[in-house]
């Protein structure tokens, strides 16, 4: 494999992965924000003491943001490279 696919591949996931804690800061402005004009007091999670949202929605936004960025990597990557063969 290509040392310049590996790292390409790479910085896409960890661009994945900023951009899910990017999403899940939204998520959780909004979600504690619909808490609060329910007047229920909002609880940390059992995961983390500084997050409110469930586990369970901790976890995929995390997952997906890196399996987001590794196959947005490998699709652009073969789409870059194909279209930079074709001006060739």
């Amino acid at each position: 494999m290509n040392t310049k696919k590996i790292i390409y591949i790479f910085l896409t996931s960890v661009s994945g992965l900023i951009f899910s804690f990017l999403i899940h800061s939204v998520v959780e402005i909004i979600y504690i924000n619909r808490l609060l004009s329910e007047g229920v007091l909002p609880e940390p999670s059992a995961f983390t003491h500084r997050c409110y949202l469930p586990s369970f929605l901790q976890v995929f936004l995390f997952l997906a943001g890196i399996f987001g960025g590794f196959f947005l990597g490998v699709f652009s990557w073969r789409k870059f490279y194909k279209i930079k063969a074709k001006i060739k």
